[in-house]
Parts: C-alpha cells; sequence; structure tokens
C-alpha cells in the first residue's frame, strides 16, 4: 500500500521558487532514501510534506488523504512523526516531559522507546537544554515514536554527530525498519543509509532526477548527485 504519495510539487519561500516538480512516494513498510547535495531540496519537500511549507502546485496524499495544504499539527495528527533537522527537543522541559508531552496510545510506550534508547532512561529527570546533541537526537526520535505515527520522517538522522553515537542511532534505525516501521530519512552518509533503504530518490535544483534501489546508486551516480 502506498503511504505517502507525492507528486509534482512546487514549493516557494516568497517569490523564490525552491521545489520544481519533486516526486516521490513511500509504501507501507518501507524505508525510503531522500538524497541529494545540500541546498537541492530536501528540508524543503519535508517542510511540504508536513505542512510547515506548502507546495503551491502538485499534490501530496497520506494514507489516501490530500494533505496538499493542510496544516502541520493536523499532518501530525494523522499520523506522521517528525523528526525535524536541528532536534528542536522542548529544552525547558525534562526528558520525560518531553517524551510524554504528545504521547499517543499505541505499541510505542515510554518502556519502549527507553528500550530502545536506555540513555534515555538514565536522562529522564534532566532538562533537554542538558544533553548532548547526540542524547538530544535520541530524545527527538523517541517523542517522535511516542505519537505512534504511521510514518516516521528524519531529516538529518546524524548529521553532526559523534561516530559513537551515529552508530546507536543506525543501530535504531535497522530496528525500526525490523519492526516494519514505515520511514523516509535524510542523511548523508551513504555507508549506514543506502544499507538500510529500499528505494532512494535524489534531489538536485528543487527536482526529483534519480529514483530506484540501493544497489543501482553507482559510485558514478553518487559522484554525479551527492559528490562535493
Amino acid at each position: 500500500m502506498t503511504l505517502l504519495k507525492v507528486a509534482g510539487i512546487e514549493t516557494f519561500y516568497g517569490a523564490s521558487q525552491a521545489l520544481f516538480g519533486v516526486d516521490l512516494d513511500v509504501e507501507e513498510g518501507e524505508v525510503v532514501a531522500l538524497m541529494g547535495r545540500n541546498g537541492m531540496g530536501k528540508t524543503t519537500t519535508i517542510r511540504s510534506i508536513y505542512g510547515l511549507t506548502p507546495a503551491r502546485a502538485g499534490s501530496i496524499t497520506f494514507a489516501g488523504l490530500d494533505i496538499t495544504q493542510q496544516q502541520s499539527f493536523r499532518v501530525a495528527r494523522l499520523g506522521v512523526g517528525l523528526v525535524p533537522e536541528g532536534r528542536r527537543c522542548f529544552p525547558n522541559l525534562t526528558v520525560h516531559e518531553n517524551l510524554v508531552a504528545a504521547a499517543r496510545d499505541g505499541k510505542w510506550t515510554l518502556a519502549a522507546v527507553i528500550d530502545l534508547f536506555p540513555r534515555l532512561g538514565e536522562r529522564s529527570s534532566q532538562y533537554a537544554s542538558t544533553l548532548s546533541g547526540g542524547e538530544q537526537q535520541m530524545l527527538a526520535i523517541a517523542r517522535a515514536l511516542m505519537t505512534n505515527p504511521r510514518l516516521v520522517i528524519l531529516d538529518e538522522a546524524t548529521e553532526g554527530l559523534a561516530p559513537v553515537i551515529r552508530k546507536v542511532i543506525w543501530d535504531a534505525i535497522r530496528r525500526l525498519k525490523a519492526e516494519g516501521e514505515s520511514i523516509l530519512v535524510v542523511d548523508k552518509s551513504m555507508a549506514e543509509l543506502l544499507p538500510v533503504a529500499d528505494r532512494c530518490f535524489v534531489l538536485e535544483k528543487g527536482r526529483t532526477v534519480w529514483t530506484g534501489r540501493p544497489a543501482g546508486m553507482t559510485p558514478l551516480l553518487q559522484d554525479r548527485y551527492l559528490g562535493v
């Protein structure tokens, strides 16, 4: 079943056009990688899906519902959990308070997310502002899971994190995949991203320029579309 379908969206920041016809889709239980160099439209695509920067043309459907112009809180209620770039945890709330603030009934309980990220249990009473960057990323992912979403979107899943923390995050993503979660993920690390992805979409200058299985993302294509 197609859970998310983005078809030909065009998105603007004021008079400046950022997306020129982006297409992508996510099947239920699939991990999809959204790839591209910096500034090519990945975060804008996610903002459009989530209703933060609505598309002016094209369409976005989620679970068969048109969400193209839907407000972000309604998109969240429909079952889209966002882990935004920069984490954006609530700094003046504790880890526990961050996790329960938007919790909804489902398999992802407080105990379940702490089992996924044991360090959050150790930091339960700490304010989010006192956590390391890696701990904040764990918290952001766990907070999204606590909403028990049908789709998890991770924007820059491991950017700027130490190698030991990156491993924790990728281990968690692999576990989510094994448990059948639907995931749309943005990350620059091909070594970790390609093995976990079922399909890839590559953006260049606000357009979808390549889609396929990870095995088709050859070194030549990586250099063409993702190299610095």
